[in-house]
């Protein structure tokens, strides 16, 4: 089934077959290991270009030019209609349990292969991972019936406790003497909450090690189903402004994993434990099969192939400048040591939107190098010079990334 855009969605509305959050020009992870990024769910495009007009592309219709521009960076033309491949809309079964790594290990191909949908959110300075899947409610059997063990006030009791004696350590607020500017804690969600938690010490290693700890706390809580449209069960709360690097590196394939992707993380939790980086939770794992567009992070021309693509992330949960600025250069620190030491190593590069162009110049052309390995940058500057030959459609980090020959 395929719809165009643009056009205006129903309550009986279509979906991509892998929900992601962003679209297919910056080539997103996705949700599964069975499916593709959504880059991959694009069938034609119609782009306006300065030098050609408009143009219409698909793997009929100048496939080259197709399998770059559905990952094109915005920099082949402006997409005025595109076609997806899209399935009805369905109602999912969301299963949340926790783990750790030994086990994860154990069922790591089975929990890939067997679900639709699959996530790990890793807990650092922890052994606790938990486990999302989802999968389409049985037609037979209906949803899980299920009754959980802890409410959800039970469930996010020990993070409660941590903001109370937090906000007495740090403010000198106690019940006996509340701030009238503090908000209700009662009606704080759980990401809320640790937003709370961490402008209150963001950068103390033992502090955020307790918050992630009471993070793992309300997880092994809250471990049950939960029902509803995929478009719904589908997303995620990820809390408020925040910055995250995410990278995708090849996994083997469903058949065979390769368990790299169990080993970077194994890698990463080590990295920063050695060098004392607060990093809070979750460090987001998930997987997709592999992309035909040969811009894409997950591009592979191994049909089987399936990728991960892992997150890390910091919050910026206060205003205060000065604090922004120091999560900032902590965050950047963070993000350095695991590009050094880890990204060669497992092939991971990160998706476009979450790429920042070096200031420096030999790190600037390292970077140029390192992408040169991985996409066809050649063929990506020639069809930019015939679509756009004075570069209208360009901007500064293009140009930083993909220097042509004459501004080398």
């Amino acid at each position: 089934m395929t719809n165009r855009f643009p056009i205006r969605f129903t309550e009986t509305t279509l979906i991509c077959n892998n929900k992601t959050p962003l679209p297919e020009v910056v080539g997103a992870h996705g949700t599964g290991a069975r499916l593709p990024p959504i880059d991959e769910q694009v069938i034609s495009m119609k782009l306006v270009t300065p030098a050609k007009g408009t143009i219409e592309v698909s793997k009929e219709k100048d496939p080259e030019l197709f399998y770059l521009a559905r990952c094109g960076l915005g920099a082949l033309g402006v997409v005025a209609e595109v076609t997806i491949q899209c399935v009805e809309r369905q109602e999912l079964v969301e299963h949340t349990t926790v783990s750790n790594v030994k086990e994860i290990k154990k069922n790591h191909k089975k929990l890939l292969s067997d679900n639709k949908h699959v996530k790990y959110l890793h807990i650092p300075y922890t052994d606790t991972v938990v486990v999302v899947t989802c999968n389409p409610v049985s037609k037979w059997r209906g949803p899980p019936k299920f009754t959980p063990k802890y409410s959800s006030d039970e469930a996010i009791q020990h993070v409660c406790d941590l903001y109370k004696e937090s906000l007495q350590k740090y403010r000198k607020i106690t019940t006996e003497s509340p701030d009238s500017n503090e908000p209700d804690i009662n009606e704080l969600s759980f990401t809320e909450l640790r937003d709370k938690l961490l402008a209150m010490d963001p950068l103390n290693k033992d502090y955020v090690i307790k918050i992630n700890q009471a993070e793992a706390e309300f997880w092994r809580k809250s471990e049950g189903y939960r029902v509803g449209w995929s478009d719904e069960i589908l997303g995620f709360d990820c809390g408020g402004q925040q910055w995250v690097s995410e990278t995708c590196f090849p996994a083997g394939t469903l058949a065979k994993p390769s368990m790299k992707d169990l080993e970077f993380i194994e890698d990463l939790k080590q990295l920063i434990e050695k060098q004392d980086i607060p990093a809070p939770a979750p460090i987001e794992q998930r997987w997709t099969a592999r992309s035909k567009s040969s811009m894409s992070p997950a591009s592979s021309s191994g049909e089987d192939d399936i990728f991960t693509w892992v997150g890390i992330i910091m919050y910026l949960p206060t205003m205060d400048a000065r604090q922004r600025k120091e999560i900032t250069e902590e965050f950047f620190h963070y993000w350095h040591l695991t590009q050094s030491r880890l990204w060669d190593r497992y092939s991971a590069y990160e998706h476009w939107a979450k790429i920042e162009v070096p200031k420096d110049k030999e790190e600037l052309a390292a970077l140029q190098a390192r992408l040169r390995k991985r996409f066809p940058v050649d063929a990506y500057n020639k069809a930019r010079r015939e679509l756009d030959p004075n570069k209208i459609l360009s901007n500064n980090k293009l140009e930083k990334l993909f220097p042509s020959s004459d501004t080398v």
